[in-house]
């Protein structure tokens, strides 16, 4: 499958639990940095890379995000959203989109930005037949608790409370599924990403590639500043408004 035909799910409808108060009335989407949301930076991002199908799965202030993005057309890209009337967890939201996703697609989460090779990790999957693909880093506990192990091209452990001497890679936070895999979660029902891994690793149908720049995440009081930091501006306060 050619890039520009693969579809980007992304996962947005978190509590934004982690950044307090601050963030009580505002999606982790719609954190403003350096003059913008946070998800237009994500949305510049996969343009860029060819990628201009987005389904968005939301919850949480669903319509600030709405409302912003329209059908994504001003950002060059196509926008559907899907809603969730409760959590359904971070698989759960891809079953429940399952109607809006037309083959194989990749999955983002709405806080992680991943400046990578996408074209290279969408090439690589495409030339192995297994169901699944993880994005790893090498991380070895610096950025965040690395939580997977690899050997050869399949990851064959994920546990993020468990570690062995061979746990030093972490979900770097884009994976690319056949649509397929679907059909393996439960309908409206809570389901993670977590449980997915864990499923097609035992199948040995998770592939591993290896990302070699770091990742970014607003999820956190100090993953957003890094990413201020990284986008070279400032913020006074988290806010919806700019």
């Amino acid at each position: 499958m050619n890039i520009s035909m693969i579809q980007a799910v992304i996962v947005a409808g978190g509590l934004a639990t982690r950044l307090g108060d601050e963030a009580r009335d505002c999606p982790k989407s719609m954190v403003y940095i350096c003059g913008k949301p946070f998800v237009e930076y994500q949305l510049q991002l996969l343009q860029e890379n060819g990628i201009t199908g987005i389904v968005l799965c939301l919850g949480h202030l669903a319509v600030q995000i709405e409302q912003h993005l329209a059908d994504g057309a001003k950002f060059g890209v196509n926008i559907t959203y899907s809603h969730e009337s409760q959590p359904l967890g971070t698989a759960g939201a891809l079953k429940n989109a399952q109607r809006l996703i037309k083959g194989d697609f990749l999955t983002l989460y709405g806080d992680s930005y991943l400046d990578f090779d996408y074209q290279s990790a969408v090439g690589f999957f495409n030339r192995r037949n297994k169901l699944a693909l993880m994005t790893v880093y090498k991380n070895h506990g610096l950025y965040d608790a690395s939580n997977s192990e690899i050997e050869g091209e399949l990851v064959t452990g994920y546990d993020k409370i468990e570690k062995t001497p061979k746990t030093v890679y972490i979900d770097y936070g884009a994976s690319i599924f056949r649509r397929e895999v679907l059909d393996w979660l439960p309908i409206n029902q809570p389901y993670s990403l977590e449980q997915l891994f864990r499923r097609l690793i035992v199948e040995r149908e998770l592939l591993a590639y290896e990302v070699m720049e770091r990742f970014y995440e607003i999820g956190s009081p100090g993953g957003l500043e890094e990413f201020r930091r990284l986008k070279g501006g400032r913020y006074d306060s988290i806010t919806c408004t700019g």
